[in-house]
């Protein structure tokens, strides 16, 4: 396939697999955004205080820090369609209890097992993708899902909007009330299940390793896996880029909110079209990795990129030119994470595809499990603005590990590939 080949036409040779998986990212992007907008809400309109909001929306990180890595060796052992199967089933089960569950303690068990659930189907993903694709179609793929996933939530954000007003009209209650929140939310729920469905038809290529390899030497793998150097530079990047983001990202509202005085219907202007530029962005790096024929060249490229516009967000005195900087930071930053992904799961041997891809999630979830704490005791004493340069000196550590850990790597192995495959002279 050619430099030129459209970007419709290499969809249109994706293999069934891949569609129908790209289809379930799309509904689980629609259902997952209309959770997050509400969920807060609707714990609070029960009742609840927001101390117990904070635990119970760090039970799902919290599920992935810890029992992560077994979620990847579960996927590697039972096989990525049956592991995304069950994960997403038991995410859904998970956040349709919750919507009827009184009992904190239950409550954060459920959260907590959703999160379980939510990081099998996560961390299956990728080596998934890596089997439904070839070199010449996998960036376009890892892009796809992200970015869609991205558009599809802020499309869904929207409609989503919209619900609580006409449920609370139909029940007699205020747009603003648990039983209105409640019902949305079991709309979603009830929809996330149509997302099981293409997950379900699809099916998995033939394992190019013999399943009982898998699961006698699983073990033995993990420790090979962990001890490999390489391992640990894949890991390195993301654990940065974790960590930096985490102490400013989360605080985009505050910040534009304290500094420019922001208004929130503004601030879900400027959100959602951050989410859609996002998804616009992920779509189009797998071109940038045609032009230049490197995946890492284009990471290092985008993500330096969005350092300027970083650095424009955090010391413009213009309300407007900050949120150009924001929205400019946010669709070069994350341009980079499918081609990362992607480049990853290419340079690991499949049968350590779903633990090597737990670690790396692992290491972005330990960066926003310490980096949010951390950057609220800064913000108390000195404002945002030293989040924002230590960040920036953070996404620049991430960087530099990144082009010299991989950037002659990248480069020997594509001249290997080229000197071995057929047909090229």
């Amino acid at each position: 396939m050619t430099t030129s080949t459209s970007t419709w036409q290499q969809i249109k040779f994706f293999p069934q697999s891949a569609r129908l998986f790209l289809m379930a990212t799309i509904i689980n992007g629609v259902i997952f955004s209309t959770w997050q907008l509400f969920f807060n809400f609707f714990i609070l309109a029960r009742g609840f205080e927001k101390d117990f909001l904070g635990l119970i929306n760090s039970m799902p990180s919290m599920a992935g820090l810890f029992l992560g890595i077994l979620m990847g060796m579960l996927s590697d052992r039972i096989g990525r369609r049956p592991a995304m199967l069950l994960g997403l089933s038991i995410f859904t089960v998970a956040m349709g209890l919750q919507l009827f569950v009184q009992s904190q303690l239950l409550l954060l068990m459920l959260a907590f097992l959703g999160g379980v659930g939510n990081s099998l189907y996560f961390i299956s993903q990728a080596p998934f993708m890596m089997k439904v694709t070839n070199a010449q179609n996998r960036s376009l793929m890892f892009s796809l899902n992200f970015g869609l996933a991205t558009l599809a939530g802020a499309v869904g954000n929207i409609f989503a909007g919209q619900m609580p007003g006409w449920f609370g009209g139909f029940l007699g209650v205020p747009a603003d009330s648990a039983q209105a929140y409640q019902m949305v939310l079991m709309v979603s729920v009830v929809l996330g299940f149509f997302a099981l469905i293409p997950i379900f038809i699809l099916k998995e290529p033939v394992k190019t390793q013999s399943i009982n390899e898998v699961k006698s030497n699983q073990w033995a793998l993990l420790k090979k896996t962990m001890k490999r150097g390489f391992t640990w530079k894949l890991v390195l990047p993301e654990l940065l880029l974790g960590f930096g983001a985490a102490i400013t990202i989360p605080y985009m509202n505050l910040y534009f909110s304290e500094t420019f005085n922001m208004k929130s219907n503004v601030l879900g202007a400027l959100f959602s079209l951050s989410a859609l530029l996002v998804g616009v962005g992920s779509i189009l790096g797998p071109r940038l990795v045609q032009k230049f024929n490197s995946k890492i060249r284009v990471v290092v490229m985008t993500q330096a990129s969005s350092l300027v516009f970083l650095l424009v967000l955090a010391f413009s005195p213009f309300a407007w030119l900050a949120a150009i900087g924001y929205l400019l930071r946010g669709m070069l930053m994350n341009m980079a994470v499918p081609l990362y992904n992607a480049f990853c799961m290419e340079n690991v041997a499949e049968n350590e595809q779903g633990v090597v891809n737990s670690l790396i999630s692992n290491s972005w979830t330990a960066g926003w499990a310490i980096g949010p704490f951390i950057s609220g005791l800064i913000q108390i004493r000195y404002g945002f603005q030293p989040l924002f340069l230590t960040t920036a000196t953070i996404y620049c550590l991430s960087i530099l590990s990144t082009w010299v850990f991989f950037s002659q790597y990248e480069k020997k192995k594509l001249a290997a590939d080229l000197v071995l495959e057929p047909g090229l002279v």
